[in-house]
């Protein structure tokens, strides 16, 4: 049966995360909420990915509080945030206690939809997570990081999805990070997981090499149920298809999804003001690169290349890293390059091509991957390159995070002296350095905001904010 589909729109994480380095304050998203609660989306992506770190490390806002308050701000819509796994909003495993932890916690703060990924598909890294989830009774979106390697064929992806729906996922999101889905493979993709798992379908692309609108379309014809986008203003180059293009394409068939053009104007009109206070953090100049279905090099990364290599006084050298990258990642088993294999697999090819001899210099990373603690990678790891790098060592086949003691009281034993509510233990075990600098700021009434929303009133809905 055809039916309409559902918009995600991803404003206010991944599409100024994508655009603007993650660095929208919550003061520029709360004056705008009453209006977007408003519009009917599926859901809005609101927290998770890069969002945590960021608020704590640059913005001096408690990310915590920015959930509670963009769930009081939002009442009609469910509100969706993207948990990496065992890695949940860092870069590492975690132990179960932490991942048991921080997702009670998550839900009771406001979450209704979490977006669980790991950047290898090994399900044993989304185990923890989606159990937990469950038990809370939030909705659990099971994910597979889509990519295209001679592994990566509709035989992985469909055993994949029925391992996921056997784990208990409510539904399937296909994470296009990179741009490189196809409209033929996602029409493909689509139709067989609708055919063979019967789970709702999401579809999540960035517009980093201008092929997603078009996938889009192809996924709705294929009957996909949701669609990611951003509103207008915070949308293409490396962020996702615009809300407002994708409703008016899909205007007049089976799969409209009905919201109203004009009230989307009025929110896109608010973030293009917006934007013009990050104009420091913008990319919007990286509009297209076709550089990513040669390399598939997610966009961001092209930036953190440049970024390297000119301190290294090496710029030249970019085009030899662009074709370093798949080599590696196939001397990797072909990881999909997403947070944090993008960063592994990128740093191992800055560092061959400087060095001039592959893998003579390792990052820690690199041998922590081809040791197992990442977790299982999809295919092989090359013989020889695993034995330059950790010689005889045999890698390890359990979990990775079965390998971890607990950590949750050690780290609120070290947390005490800064703790004055529940979450604080959870910024501090994720991001021990930083979390304790907000923290000392926080006591020293240097950090943090004081928001309040009128309730009622002319002002109703809108934002009073007090730095303290």
């Amino acid at each position: 049966m055809v039916q309409k589909v559902g918009i995600t729109d991803t404003t206010l994480r991944d599409g100024h995360q994508s655009l603007l380095a993650t660095r929208m304050k919550t003061e520029d998203m709360l004056p705008i909420a009453r209006k977007m609660d408003r519009i009917g989306f599926h859901s809005l992506e609101v927290w998770g990915g890069a969002t945590f770190d960021t608020c704590l490390r640059y913005l001096d806002e408690d990310p915590w509080e920015r959930l509670r308050l963009l769930r009081r701000a939002f009442p009609h819509t469910r509100l969706q945030m993207l948990l990496r796994g065992q890695n949940l909003l860092g870069y590492k495993h975690y132990a179960d206690d932490v991942v048991q932890a921080f997702v009670k916690r998550t839900v009771k703060n406001g979450i209704d939809i979490l977006r669980i990924f790991d950047a290898l598909n090994d399900e044993r890294n989304l185990k923890k997570a989606m159990e937990v989830a469950k038990e809370t009774g939030a909705h659990v979106q099971a994910t597979i990081s889509y990519t295209i390697s001679p592994v990566h064929d509709m035989d992985y992806y469909l055993g994949k999805a029925k391992v996921l729906k056997s784990m208990g996922a409510d539904s399937l999101c296909i994470k296009d990070m990179a741009g490189l889905l196809s409209p033929m493979a996602a029409k493909e993709l689509v139709t067989c997981l609708k055919k063979q798992v019967d789970l709702p379908v999401q579809l999540h692309c960035h517009c980093t090499s201008g092929m997603a609108s078009m996938t889009y379309w192809a996924a709705a014809e294929a009957g996909v149920d949701v669609l990611d986008t951003a509103i207008s203003s915070l949308a293409l180059g490396t962020s996702q298809p615009a809300t407002e293009t994708i409703v008016a394409a899909l205007e007049g068939t089976p799969y409209a999804p009905g919201l109203d053009l004009g009230a989307l104007a009025e929110i896109a009109e608010h973030f293009a003001q917006i934007r013009k206070k990050y104009a420091e953090f913008d990319v919007s100049a990286n509009m297209v690169d076709t550089n990513v279905l040669q390399y598939q090099i997610p966009g961001g990364m092209i930036s953190n290349f440049i970024s390297q290599l000119t301190q290294q006084k090496a710029l030249d050298k970019l085009p030899a890293v662009l074709e370093e990258v798949p080599r590696v990642r196939k001397d990797l088993g072909y990881p999909p390059l997403v947070t944090p294999t993008s960063q592994i697999v990128g740093s191992q090819a800055v560092l061959n091509i400087l060095v001039g001899e592959r893998y003579k210099m390792v990052t820690n990373e690199v041998k922590a991957y081809i040791r197992g603690y990442y977790g299982r990678p999809p295919a092989p790891i090359d013989p020889q390159v695993r034995k330059k790098v950790i010689g005889e060592e045999v890698p390890i086949q359990e979990r990775p995070a079965d390998l971890l003691e607990p950590q949750l009281a050690k780290a609120r034993q070290e947390i005490a002296f800064y703790m004055q509510k529940e979450e604080d233990v959870l910024s501090y075990a994720l991001f021990p350095a930083v979390a304790v600098k907000f923290l000392e700021e926080r006591m020293a009434g240097k950090a943090g905001v004081d928001f309040s929303i009128a309730q009622e009133g002319p002002r109703a809905g809108t934002l009073a904010y007090h730095p303290i």
